[in-house]
C-alpha cells in the first residue's frame, strides 16, 4: 500500500513538473516580444550593476591605481579592521542610522497622509495645482535647495528666525545652521518638502485602483469620509505601503551624502558626516580606495542583511513580500 501511494505522489509531481514546464514555454512563445523589450534593460542592469562587483577585490588589496590587477598587494581584512577601530566611523555610523531612521518614520509617513488628501479634494482644478506644485521640487538640485534652506534659517533676514520672533517664542535669532542637534532635523524637513510630492506618486496611483463601489457601499453604510479612509482607502493601499517600507528599510545605511555635503559645515561635521560621506572625505579623498571600498562593502552587506530580515518579518506577520 506504501509503495503504491509513493508510486502515486512521484507520477504527480512528474506531470505537474511536466505541465509548468510547458506553461513557462507557452507563456514564453506568447509573451515573447515582451522578454525581447526587457533584454536591453538586463543587459543594463549586468553592465552597470554586476559586473563592477568584481571591484570589490580592491577592499582585500593596498589599491594602487598605477598597478595592474596581478600586481596589487593583497592584504586580507585590513582595512576592515581599520575601518571597525576607526572612532569617526562609528560617529559616521550613528548619524547615518539616526537621519535614515527620522526619514523612514517622518519622510515616509508624509507623502502617504499627502496622497489620501489629496485623493481626498473634490475640485480637479485645485487638485491638479497642489499636485504640480508639490512635484516641482523634486527636479530642483540639491545645490539649489541648499542655498534655499540655509537662506531661510539665517540670522540675517532668515523667514524662519523672524516668524519666531513675531510669534513670540524666541528673544533673538538663533543660528540653526551652527548648531549640531538641529542638523539632523534640518535634513529631513528639507528632504520632505523636495520629495514628498514625487513620493506620493505611487500612493495616488495605488489608491486609483481601489474599487469605487467599495466607497459607495461604505458610504451606504453610513461610514463617513474619515472612516471611508480607515476601512478602504488605507487597507486598499496598504500592499504597497508595506512594499515600499521593506525596500525603505534595506536602504538604511545608503542615504547619500548630497543632502549631508551642501547643508553641512566645520561646526556641524560630528553630526553631518554620514557613511557615504565619511568614504569620500576618507577613502576617495586621501586616495586610500582600497578603504573606500571597503566602506562600501559593509554598506552593502548591512543593507542586504536588513533587506532579508524586513522581508522575513512582513512575510511572517503581515503576508506580504517583495521576494
Amino acid at each position: 500500500m506504501k509503495a503504491v501511494v509513493k508510486n502515486t505522489e512521484a507520477n504527480v509531481k512528474e506531470v505537474s513538473l511536466k505541465r509548468n514546464k510547458r506553461s513557462f514555454w507557452q507563456t514564453f512563445v506568447q509573451q515573447k516580444y515582451l522578454y525581447m523589450m526587457s533584454v536591453p534593460f538586463i543587459i543594463l542592469v549586468l553592465i552597470f550593476n554586476y559586473f563592477p562587483l568584481w571591484g570589490w577585490t580592491m577592499a582585500f588589496q593596498d589599491y594602487k591605481p598605477a598597478r595592474s590587477f596581478t600586481e596589487q598587494e593583497w592584504v586580507g581584512l585590513e582595512h576592515f579592521i581599520q575601518l571597525f577601530s576607526d572612532e569617526r566611523f562609528y560617529l559616521a555610523l550613528r548619524n547615518t542610522l539616526g537621519m535614515s531612521l527620522l526619514g523612514l518614520t517622518i519622510g515616509f509617513v508624509m507623502p502617504i497622509i499627502f496622497a489620501v488628501l489629496i485623493n481626498e479634494v473634490r475640485i480637479n482644478f485645485l487638485k491638479r495645482t497642489v499636485q504640480t506644485i508639490t512635484y516641482l521640487p523634486h527636479f530642483v538640485s540639491w545645490v539649489v535647495v541648499a542655498g534655499i534652506v540655509t537662506k531661510m534659517l539665517s540670522i540675517d533676514g532668515g523667514v524662519i528666525n523672524e516668524l519666531l520672533i513675531n510669534v513670540g517664542m524666541i528673544d533673538k535669532p538663533v543660528q540653526f545652521m551652527a548648531k549640531g542637534e538641529y542638523f539632523w532635523g534640518i535634513v529631513v524637513a528639507a528632504d520632505i518638502w523636495k520629495e514628498m510630492g514625487w513620493n506620493a506618486i505611487i500612493f495616488l496611483a495605488a489608491i486609483a485602483g481601489i474599487d469605487p463601489q467599495l466607497y459607495e457601499a461604505a458610504k451606504v453604510d453610513g461610514a463617513g469620509r474619515l472612516r471611508r479612509i480607515w476601512h478602504v482607502t488605507l487597507p486598499g493601499i496598504r500592499p504597497t505601503i508595506l512594499v515600499l517600507l521593506i525596500l525603505n528599510i534595506g536602504h538604511l545605511t545608503t542615504i547619500g551624502f548630497e543632502k549631508q555635503l551642501l547643508l553641512g559645515n566645520p561646526l556641524v561635521v560630528d553630526f553631518a558626516e554620514v557613511l557615504d560621506l565619511y568614504a569620500l572625505n576618507y577613502g576617495i579623498g586621501l586616495g586610500r580606495f582600497s578603504y573606500g571600498t571597503a566602506i562600501g562593502i559593509f554598506n552593502s552587506v548591512v543593507s542586504i542583511i536588513l533587506l532579508f530580515i524586513a522581508n522575513g518579518i512582513f512575510k511572517r506577520y503581515a503576508n506580504q513580500s517583495v521576494m
